[in-house]
């Protein structure tokens, strides 16, 4: 994703729709009655924007039935987030109706009407669901209720200012009359807009900033809800899938009689590097699949290591990089510094092991292409089924539902490619199922990550001069072309420095790739968590140097940041920061800001002798501006600590002779139940708008581990995943 806007809209008290804004909101009569709105905010559009002088596209509708019933159709999918509780509770708080009463609809793949209003095209992730929303659906909802307001006193014959809008109907408390939304919409729909609509001061909130069931939860939990894995259209066979185990490698032969002798197997299609049996059943299909002998072409990537690809990038470290940030003379500061201090920190290649493994349902016909599925980027799936069938877009059609995980793997379409072309070659719906293995082997990766840090001290061991050179593969080279420029991946030096202002500062950037078919890819929490592992880590190193507490140490670098020093003052008080540990349990802090959110964690571990770490107790604070959901944030951290726990512990992705290492979850290990700490979640009363939320704790809880386990151990461990061999003391 590109980096991240500042929003520089907060939720003031006296808020108002202007003219300029205005222009991008439309009412008019929805097909078959009733009332549209229809909005598109210029202001935050980056691509999908018309050509000058030509009109703007909407990007999101919200819809009253004459029934009163109340549809808002998002682009951001459901993937366990929240979403869909969270936008409707901004339509619903302006439109004065209870959650309940709006309806979500799926956004159809589209990003001129439902781009992403911060990233310009028509995606879910970088934690920007709530930030890009949070005006344009409570506009949205303000401009239908002025407009449901003015229809009622223009049919009553009094001021408007004389009616107000309550639980879905408009009332005239002095004559005792009300008539409901559905009542009012025909004529509604016939209005102009107002010049100016009122936004809601933040003190009035009903339901934003209270806590809310998630709408999505009752559904989930009878087995109703309908994610990608879930689809059966009229027809449907289902197909499990192997690729060629080696990175880069193809398919040379295989010899289908052996799976076709399966009972149920209906067919073997080859690919250029993968081989499918698609059967009426999944038993059938696995049964088939494990029933062949494949014969693979390994290609160049047959030797390939992690030991080879560890030394590979520690030479490429050595380059000078291209420059992110130089202000001041960090060279001249580092020579006159009391004291300079230099340390390597690395991260490992990860998966991103989503509960649902990739799937895609696709029926290719001779003039139409129908894909189900669950994807963060609908618009780029139907590319590449166009691409792939030569087929015009428009006669591709993108069903997207629920997601059992995204954490940036359903930011791909590689999964959507490999599931067209077997579609192509039948001619009945195919569901491609990846096993777990499959998955685990073939994932896009969070790429691996080495990074050289040095610090210049002055005499009271402050620092003066800071130095981060960062060394890894680019996600945008690949995923975003337009926002690799000069070389200079700006995900891949995210946090490179932290919220942290030092006098001299230099910032690079070494671009080094791995092999063909390993793909780096965005993980929860994007650069942020290479970089955040690396800078609070370092920065725990220069304050033990200086005798200093952490916190303490932290309070000087943060005067630009003051919303930071209040987290990190409540967040003292919250972890008993200063109360006394047993023997072998130690504390650790760790700080980020990142999607327009500060948060920080404490967490204590205990270390026993032969090295196994255990982490007790998880504080966290967290300011990210007006909550829409309370109960939303605290769930956010929780998961967003667990999927980070998870890795700084055990995930680790290794590849020899060309393949991953690892498969199930029995491999590449998950936090078990009995494994997860206390998790104590406070939140920061803010009237600021709101920021990201999803990702925030995953960036800072493997710092703070680590930090926790110097303190308990006085080793500094500088690369994850954590290693016991390393703690043993037995």
């Amino acid at each position: 994703m590109n980096s991240l806007q500042d929003l520089s809209m907060a939720a003031a008290p006296d808020e108002r729709i202007g003219l300029s804004r205005r222009h991008f909101l439309k009412a008019s009569a929805a097909l078959g009655g009733g009332l549209l709105i229809s909005f598109s905010l210029p202001v935050l559009m980056r691509g999908a924007q018309a050509a000058e002088g030509a009109s703007f596209e909407p990007n999101a509708y919200v819809r009253i039935d004459r029934d009163g019933r109340i549809y808002l159709t998002i682009q951001p999918v459901e993937m366990g987030q929240g979403t869909y509780t969270s936008m409707p509770a901004l339509i619903a708080e302006e439109l004065e109706v209870g959650l309940d009463q709006v309806t979500i609809e799926h956004a159809p793949a589209d990003d001129t009407r439902y781009a992403n209003p911060m990233l310009g095209f028509q995606v879910t992730g970088g934690s920007t669901s709530v930030p890009a929303n949070w005006l344009p659906l409570r506009e949205a909802g303000a401009a239908a209720r002025v407009l449901l307001v003015a229809a009622a006193a223009q049919q009553w014959g009094v001021a408007t200012d004389s009616c107000k809008a309550e639980k879905g109907e408009v009332l005239h408390p002095s004559s005792g009359r009300k008539l409901g939304y559905g009542e009012l919409v025909d004529a509604a729909a016939k209005l102009a807009l107002p010049e100016s609509i009122p936004l809601k001061d933040p003190k009035d909130f009903k339901l934003i900033g209270t806590p809310a069931r998630r709408t999505d939860s009752p559904s989930k939990v009878n087995g109703t809800a309908v994610f990608g894995i879930d689809v059966h259209p009229e027809g449907m066979k289902v197909a499990a899938i192997t690729i060629c185990p080696i990175v880069g490698g193809t398919l040379d032969e295989v010899d289908a009689a052996p799976a076709m002798a399966v009972r149920g197997v209906r067919e073997v299609i080859r690919t250029d590097n993968a081989v499918a049996v698609v059967a009426d059943h999944m038993g059938a299909a696995r049964k088939g699949l494990a029933a062949l002998q494949i014969k693979w072409n390994p290609g160049a990537n047959g030797q390939v290591s992690s030991a080879q690809m560890l030394e590979d990038i520690r030479k490429a470290s050595e380059q000078k990089g291209v420059e992110a940030r130089n202000e001041g003379n960090v060279e001249e500061a580092l020579q006159k510094a009391a004291k300079k201090v230099d340390a390597v920190y690395q991260v490992p290649f990860l998966a991103h092991a989503c509960l649902e493994p990739v799937n895609c349902t696709v029926h290719v016909r001779k003039d139409a292409c129908d894909l189900w599925l669950g994807i963060q980027v609908p618009t780029r799936a139907k590319t590449a089924a166009a691409e792939l069938t030569g087929l015009p877009e428009e006669a591709v059609t993108v069903h997207n539902h629920l997601i059992g995980g995204g954490f940036g793997r359903r930011l791909e379409v590689d999964f959507v490619i490999h599931a067209v072309k077997i579609a192509k070659q039948v001619d009945y719906p195919v569901k491609v199922i990846w096993s777990r293995e499959e998955d685990t082997r073939h994932s896009t990766l969070r790429p691996y990550h080495y990074s050289h840090l040095s610090a210049g001290l002055d005499e009271k061991n402050s620092p003066v001069a800071w130095t981060h050179k960062v060394t890894g593969g680019s996600i945008l080279a690949r995923w975003a072309p337009a926002a690799f420029v000069n070389g200079l991946d700006r995900d891949a030096i995210r946090d490179a420095s932290g919220p942290y202002a030092f006098p001299n500062i230099n910032v690079q950037y070494v671009r080094h790739e791995p092999p063909t078919g390993i793909t780096p890819a965005f993980w929860r929490g994007v650069g942020h968590t290479q970089n955040a592992f690396m800078v609070e880590g370092f920065l725990d190193e220069l304050a033990h140097i200086a005798q200093a507490d952490p916190f303490e140490y932290r309070y000087p670098l943060l005067k630009e940041h003051p919303r930071a020093i209040k987290v990190l003052q409540q967040l003292r008080d919250e972890s008993n920061w200063d109360s006394p540990l047993p023997q072998g349990h130690g504390r650790g802090l760790a700080l980020t800001y990142c999607f327009s959110t500060y948060a920080a964690q404490v967490a204590e571990v205990s270390v026993s002798p032969n090295g196994d770490v255990r982490v007790l107790k998880v504080t966290s604070v967290v300011d990210c501006g007006i909550p829409i959901n309370p109960d939303s944030v605290v769930a956010q951290i929780q998961g967003g600590t667990i999927f980070g726990l998870t890795a700084a512990l055990f995930g680790n992705i290794t590849f020899k002779d060309g393949r991953v290492e690892q498969g199930n979850f029995d491999t590449y290990r998950m936090l078990r139940i009995n494994e997860v700490p206390e998790i104590i979640t406070h939140v920061v009363e803010s009237r600021e708008s709101p920021g990201g939320l999803g990702e925030v704790s995953t960036v800072t809880i493997a710092p703070a581990v680590v930090n926790a386990i110097f303190a308990a151990t006085g080793k500094r461990l500088r690369s994850l995943p954590i290693d016991p061999q390393a703690l043993r003391t037995a």
